[in-house]
């Protein structure tokens, strides 16, 4: 496709833009295949606005008169503007800006909003601006991701006698959402697993994605059996889950769904383990809702956070309505169940609800967070992210293709990596010494999954980035993340490794809004020091988690490390500051 079809007008002069805690500024407003660029043309102004076209979440086109204007300019140039028309387009982005921008001449306007429109919502992959992107500090040459069932295989040594790693899916046709290579029982030979595949949902059959070394229990994941209202068997699925547990042992399914959602799911082909058919398997229901259900609870929750009505009890109640902590609170409480399953009680689980590729991998994520500690430093986190959620078939084109603002009808949108990053937050508010990274870091990782430079979450599986050649034309965003350049701004400088699990605390007064999550510093990330959240956390009053000591001596490790590193800080009009010695 030629970009240029789409851009009948490519700039503009005599913009006015308009934004929240800016003054109106007056400048050059340009329109390229991908961006979108405001320059301050005022005399010693550096202002500048370069907006990913793939940002925008909606756009709201207006006709304008310029008397409500007239301050903003000089009298000439109010007198030659004022016999023209003016239109107004307000941009909502998918990080939460909004902008408003005044163009003076209404056919310049629409054809502005009719380039964005169209050039904002591009279906095709390969237009998208990645398969663009050149960056002069990183080479084509690098190898393409940090972590992969290979080399989680290599990295186990104490897998080998019992696990084995497959390449049944070497050509994605046994799943096409799974990675070519899969960790599975040695006893269970390629046969029996494409047996097993057609008895799951969308082929996902049960695969390793956690090792407890300290127990050698596992996690499994996979997608619902497809029992239905026969209560179909199939042998080579039950033959697969026995080979994961000794005969004397005994292993949990924990079913994201509710026990009244998977009865329902067996009158439309889906279904779930039965007692009688997996008798060393018990089943547990943990109900966590997705799809629609959650992104009209960020909806309702970006609503509330917008509301300028300035009433509290009006803002509690919207905050509430939308149940966005309640989400946040099931997801980590899940989790905890998960993780106290393998590492308290010694068993085995398989994690699953009905295809596996959203509300199964952010219980397995943040299981791995609670007990791995590994995964808790930048380069293990990543590395988990890329395993649990990129090879592991989460569909991001689909779930991020809008965020809270669009007018299009809801498809197959979620925030569901969005609610993994929030209660990732959680975990490092509540533990703030035990995660290697830094909450700039999550907010970081929040926009790249809606909009990006790099290739790392296009698509919505390995298959299709294959196919498209991702990994050949694309740049890695973790790889960039880790570059000494940047990797300094997402690390977490109190960071003190622990081989101890971090148990988070779900209760109400343990949980807190993300605000950066909200567009307050979610657009921002670039800025956001890893300091000044803690030093915030150490004035606020809080539920201390287990593993930490209460009150005034846990906080004072943390203010202990903070004059190490930084030198001396003083309390002043409620804020801390730098003080000098």
């Amino acid at each position: 496709m030629e970009f240029s079809e789409h851009i009948k007008t490519a700039n503009v002069e005599d913009v006015v833009l308009h934004q929240p805690l800016h003054p109106p500024s007056r400048g050059t407003l340009c329109i390229t295949g991908h961006h979108l660029l405001f320059s301050d043309r005022e005399e010693n102004s550096t202002r500048q606005i370069l907006l990913l076209l793939r940002n925008i979440d909606a756009i709201e086109k207006s006709v304008e008169n310029l008397l409500g204007y007239s301050s903003l300019f000089s009298k000439a140039d109010y007198s030659k503007r004022i016999s023209g028309s003016s239109g107004t387009i307000t941009v909502k982005c998918k990080d939460l800006r909004v902008l408003q921008l005044d163009i003076p001449g209404m056919e310049q306007c629409l054809n502005i909003a009719h380039s964005i429109e169209t050039l904002s919502c591009l279906n095709d992959v390969s237009e998208m601006y990645p398969f663009f992107y050149r960056p002069s500090d990183l080479s084509s040459q690098d190898q393409w991701g940090l972590s992969s069932s290979e080399k989680y295989y290599s990295e186990h040594k104490e897998l080998h006698k019992r696990w084995r790693l497959s390449s049944v899916n070497r050509d994605y046709s046994v799943c096409p959402s799974y990675p070519p290579a899969v960790i599975v029982p040695k006893d269970i030979d390629d046969d029996t697993l494409k047996k097993v595949a057609k008895f799951r949902q969308s082929g996902r059959f049960p695969v390793l994605c956690y090792y407890h070394r300290k127990n050698g229990m596992v996690i499994m994941r996979g997608g619902q059996p497809l029992t239905g209202a026969n209560r179909k068997r199939c042998r080579e699925d039950e033959l697969l889950l026995q080979a994961v547990i000794d005969s004397s042992d005994k292993g949990y399914i924990i079913d994201t769904r509710s026990s009244q959602q998977v009865q329902q799911a067996r009158m439309t082909g889906g279904g779930f383990e039965s007692k009688s058919s997996y008798s060393c398997w018990k089943r547990l229901h943990r109900q966590m809702e997705k799809g629609k259900a959650l992104q009209e609870s960020l909806i309702k929750l970006v609503e509330a956070c917008g509301d300028e009505s300035q009433n509290m009890d009006r803002w509690l109640s919207k905050l509430e309505n939308s149940k966005w902590l309640s989400h946040v609170q099931t997801a980590l409480s899940t989790a905890g169940l998960l993780a106290e399953c393998v590492e308290r009680d010694g068993h085995s689980v398989l994690v699953h609800g009905s295809e596996g590729t959203d509300c199964t991998l952010l219980v397995s994520t943040l299981a791995q967070l609670i007990m791995d500690p590994c995964c808790r430093t930048l380069e293990g986190f990543l590395a988990l992210l890329e395993r649990e959620w990129v090879q592991a078939g989460h569909p991001f084109q689909l779930r991020c293709a809008h965020s809270a603002y669009s007018h299009v009808r809801l498809q197959q949108e979620s925030p569901v990596f969005l609610l993994l990053l929030d209660c990732v937050w959680q975990l490092w508010r509540q533990f703030p010494l035990a995660l290697g990274f830094s909450e700039a870091l999550l907010l970081r990782l929040a926009t790249e999954a809606y909009f990006s430079n790099y290739g790392t979450f296009l698509c919505n599986n390995d298959q299709e980035r294959c196919a498209l050649g991702v990994k050949e034309k694309t740049y890695c965003l973790f790889h960039s993340l880790l570059k000494p350049t940047e990797k300094e701004h997402y690390t977490n400088p109190l960071y003190e490794p622990t081989d101890l699990a971090i148990w988070p605390s779900v209760h109400p007064q343990s949980l807190q809004l993300w605000r950066g999550e909200q567009g307050l510093t979610f657009f921002d990330h670039r800025f956001t020091s890893a300091v000044i959240p803690t030093v915030s956390f150490l004035t606020q009053a809080h539920v201390c988690p287990k593993g930490f000591f209460s009150g005034g001596p846990h906080r004072l490790v943390i203010w202990r490390k903070l004059r190490k590193k930084y030198g001396t800080w003083s309390l002043s009009g409620g804020r801390w500051h730098l003080a000098d010695d």
